[in-house]
């Protein structure tokens, strides 16, 4: 009778003991959403050192940023790779969403036909410019297009046609000569301008905005409920974008191989990058010129544009970097 219930009570010590080690491992796991672009690369790696770092990654990749918000505000995911439009439109939207750090810089490229030999913003008058809607470069776009005096809009009539397609789908509406430029993101810029269909007009850093960066967000429970495991990420994305920045080779070819499965080549990656770096941090100040001039621009059209000095929390990358003796 005792070896029957010593034996019972073994079973049932085992069995919680597996539910406990499940349990745990759980809570463990991060839903990441992020995007298939070159210089969102680092951020796939994570889920390949992530078991280095104590942690599991579950990526999802998402056609747009405003896509992962959408995810988050479902509660899909705990952290979202995104450009700064599509967090703060999500954070406007009602996203229960943090910065916790911005890990590319750049990325955006006026590009045209060659044909057409256009070498500066004045001269999209009259033209057709595809650009994906509520993305980063669509505010770069229409804060230039001020810049210069010129209106757009969709419909015709205005100084600029404005033409809304995916990333990808720009690049093959330049090369069928449906669009006369694009604002285009990276590596499909690059691509266009190496394949000979698409020529640079410009970089459109000169806005108060500067170079855009993108961010990594998480959502306010995971930032504040399961902050060991917040703690685990953030070091492991500090880790993975140290090696694609010091290993330029890995970098290439996990993006090229991994991400982009041969569809791009590594002069493709390379200009890509360099108008996209890898980088760690980001600023209120920037999150907050960012905001402004989407006000300005009317790209994103929010009711109640978020204070960045209200929802950026860098902590937790200072924490990682210094314990990883990144400067």
């Amino acid at each position: 009778m005792r070896n029957a219930v010593g034996k019972m009570v073994g079973k049932t010590l085992v069995a919680l003991a597996l539910v406990v080690t499940g349990s745990a491992q759980a809570d463990d796991v991060v839903r990441l959403g992020n995007l298939k672009l070159a210089h969102f690369g680092a951020v796939s790696y994570i889920k390949e050192i992530a078991p280095r770092c104590g942690i599991r990654v579950e990526e999802k990749i998402f056609a747009k940023g405003l896509d992962v918000m959408q995810a988050i505000i479902a509660g899909e995911l705990d952290v979202g790779a995104t450009a700064s439009e599509a967090a703060i439109s999500g954070r406007a939207g009602g996203a229960p969403i943090v910065v916790v750090a911005g890990f590319a810089r750049g990325g955006a490229r006026l590009v045209a036909r060659p044909d057409l030999k256009l070498a500066n913003v004045a001269q999209l008058k009259g033209k057709k410019v595809g650009v994906t809607r509520g993305a980063i470069q669509e505010v770069l776009l229409m804060a230039e297009l001020a810049r210069h005096g010129l209106s757009a809009d969709a419909m015709p009539g205005k100084d600029v046609q404005l033409v809304y397609l995916p990333f990808a789908d720009l690049n093959g509406a330049l090369l069928n000569k449906q669009i006369d430029a694009m604002m285009q993101s990276e590596p499909q810029s690059s691509q266009a301008i190496n394949r000979g269909f698409g020529m640079e007009v410009m970089k459109p850093y000169g806005t108060a905005i500067g170079e855009p960066v993108r961010t990594m967000v998480m959502t306010e429970q995971f930032y504040q409920g399961r902050k060991p495991v917040a703690e685990k990420f953030m070091r492991c994305f500090v880790q993975a974008t140290k090696t694609f920045i010091d290993d330029k080779a890995l970098a290439s070819k996990y993006v090229r191989d991994v991400v982009f499965k041969g569809q791009i080549s590594a002069d493709d990656f390379d200009d890509a990058i360099a108008n996209s770096p890898f980088s760690y941090d980001i600023t209120p100040q920037h999150i907050q010129a960012t905001t402004d001039m989407m006000v300005k621009t009317g790209v994103g059209r929010m009711r109640a544009p978020p204070r960045a000095q209200d929802w950026v929390r860098t902590e937790l990358l200072a924490a990682a970097k210094t314990s990883l003796q990144i400067k």
